[in-house]
């Protein structure tokens, strides 16, 4: 599911392997010169007890407390649901909530084992996999985490479940629960779906976030057995399970909201922005690694900097690049501070709205991807930070992805005079002060984001860009813009980001019409010809057959001058005192804390 981030939500590519010790930032050996690390930052990208296609936590020293910075922070348990859907959840709950698969620092797919026995294929015509738990497996308050939580998964994404046109559990993406035509529990450990249609991305459910606690849901409704559930069944005990799912599992409560993995979460302090993380005592895996963690929300990635250089953090995890506080990381190498630097499968884009008149007119959204020179935005901003940064023409796929084409080079970039021509072509007139008009509507909008300081660089460029063309911007910091104000709609153009897990079947739900499962199309674009290829791509029979659909839906999204991708976005990170520390694509620093090793 794609997340949209304080970079933030969505699909695609990293990192590999070999140890160093924290005190070694002072020299370059092993350093990346791209990046500007003075350590082998990639050889941190596997777990330690990683084998094959198989996660474990790996064995760890115990140790006490330690306090992570991030941009945002926490703010819902249930991460599922359009108005909650951050990576900012994702990185605090990837240790606090299990799933059946874990993503190492390389984005590669593993099972998670210390959960899960096997995720296996049993027939392929019709496609039917069967998901094996392993016994033993326990919340933090001591239920069972078994079939009847997979169970739930599958009813709150799959999105068949309507109250008329409401949907009773408003899961932000169904990727592939919508296409199992039967869901069942064979027993308490075996979960089985079969599917209507092939669907190759099936590692990619029941991910961590989308296994919330049924016997919570049962104990706080009434509802006796959450299995007995089917979307056939009569509406006042489905909307019981859906509104508690939807609406409960916000914010925190001890009580009803537990841990599956490693940590559970014990304080949650919504003013402080501030989440704290001890260990599960029921986990059953490896019982390393610190005691507590201490996850601190820090907009400010230049203050995030200054903290770790201060003491006040031990982990500096910005998915928000930013070049002084790059540069301030990379300075602390002779204090036992390493950084790190690695592209993240997100990628920061302007959205236009087609809902507001002004972006209703293709040449007005062509003229603004003509005036957008998005490789002054990469030199000035990205550079420091990953010094082979470019700007990103593809949509659907990363640079390096098989099915990568550029689609954007010749759309994007043009300069004043071309995006002048565009709308003077178009019937437009410059008035007196200096922006075109069309029929008594001046060409001007603006460009919201959250609260960022390299967003709002972003924007005062594309400002002195747009006036030399006619084009009047004006920069809104709406520092609530991705915790629900962005899902309203309410915006002529939206900066941010889009993260999310290598599957790209997860991405429909952005580009197609809300009416038809796109439940994260803030923007209302609506074109046929997207989600044709996405539904021709999301149920191929084979890879290359599926990049091949991607590819049409990555150019009809392109051809509609809707999304204007800027760059792949690069986190950044820098640590002190712990063996070694990876910021995951998609689920942050925190995927692998269990196996952190103090070593000062």
């Amino acid at each position: 599911m794609r997340r949209s981030k304080a970079v933030s939500a969505v699909s695609l590519l990293a990192g590999s392997a070999l140890l160093l010790s924290a005190c070694s930032g002072g020299g370059n050996e092993g350093g990346d010169p791209n990046t500007g690390s003075s350590a082998d930052i990639k050889s941190m990208a596997t777990g330690k007890a990683q084998s094959g296609d198989n996660f474990k936590l790996g064995a760890a020293a115990n140790s006490d407390q330690v306090i992570v910075g991030i941009d945002q922070g926490f703010s819902a348990y249930n991460n599922d649901t359009p108005d909650s859907n951050s990576s900012y959840n994702t990185y605090v709950l990837t240790t606090v909530l299990s799933g059946a698969d874990v993503l190492d620092g390389n984005n590669k797919v593993l099972l998670n084992n210390d959960v899960m026995e096997s995720w296996t294929v049993t027939s392929k015509e019709p496609q039917v996999v069967e998901w094996k738990i392993k016994p033993g497996v326990k919340w933090s308050d001591g239920d069972a985490w078994d079939c009847d939580d997979f169970y739930l998964a599958w009813l709150s994404h799959n999105g068949k479940i309507l109250d008329g046109e409401t949907p009773v559990f408003n899961a932000a993406s169904p990727a592939g629960y919508n296409l199992v035509s039967e869901a069942s529990c064979k027993d308490d450990l075996t979960f089985e779906a079969k599917f209507e249609k092939p669907y190759l991305d099936y590692k990619g459910m029941f991910a961590s976030t989308h296994v919330m606690p049924a016997h919570i849901v049962e104990k706080q409704t009434g509802i006796a057995d959450i299995t007995k559930l089917t979307p056939s069944s009569p509406m006042e005990e489905l909307k019981k399970a859906g509104d508690y799912w939807t609406n409960k599992f916000k914010d925190f409560d001890p009580a009803t909201m537990p841990g599956s993995g490693p940590y559970k979460i014990t304080a949650f302090d919504a003013n402080q922005e501030s989440v704290t993380l001890e260990k599960n005592p029921l986990w059953i895996g490896e019982k390393g690694g610190p005691a507590k963690i201490v996850v601190r929300a820090m907009k400010d990635t230049k203050a995030m900097a200054t903290a770790l250089q201060n003491g006040e953090i031990d982990v500096a995890a910005s998915t928000q690049p930013d070049a002084t506080a790059a540069g301030t990381m990379k300075g602390l190498a002779s204090q036992g501070v390493t950084y790190g630097s690695a592209s993240q499968l997100t990628f920061e884009h302007l959205d236009l709205n087609f809902a507001k008149p002004i972006f209703q007119k293709q040449e007005t959204r062509k003229a603004f991807f003509e005036v957008v020179n998005r490789q002054e935005i990469v030199d000035k901003l990205l550079k420091e930070v990953q010094a082979d940064a470019q700007p990103l023409n593809s949509i659907v796929f990363y640079p390096g992805e098989q099915g990568y084409v550029d689609l954007y080079s010749d759309k994007a970039g043009k300069g004043a005079e071309v995006a002048a021509k565009t709308l003077t072509d178009a019937g437009w007139v410059k008035g007196a002060d200096g922006i075109f008009a069309k029929d008594g509507q001046r060409f001007s909008v603006t460009i919201t984001h959250n609260q960022n300081d390299r967003r709002k660089q972003t924007v005062e460029i594309i400002i002195a860009q747009a006036k030399a063309a006619g084009i009047e911007i004006t920069d809104q910091t709406d520092p609530n813009f991705l915790k629900g104000n962005l899902d309203k709609g309410e915006y002529d153009i939206a900066l941010f980001g889009w993260s999310s897990a290598p599957f790209k079947a997860e991405q429909p739900s952005i580009y197609i019409p809300k009416d038809q499962g796109g439940n994260q199309n803030y923007q209302s674009l609506n074109d046929p010809n997207i989600k044709t290829a996405f539904d021709k791509a999301v149920s191929a029979t084979d890879e290359a057959q599926g990049t091949q659909f991607y590819q049409e839906a990555d150019k009809a999204i392109a051809d509609n001058y809707a999304t204007l991708p800027l760059f792949q976005t690069p986190s950044m990170w820098g640590f002190r005192g712990i063996d070694k520390v990876y910021m995951q694509s998609y689920n942050g620093a925190l995927w692998n804390a269990g196996e952190w090793e103090k070593t000062s």
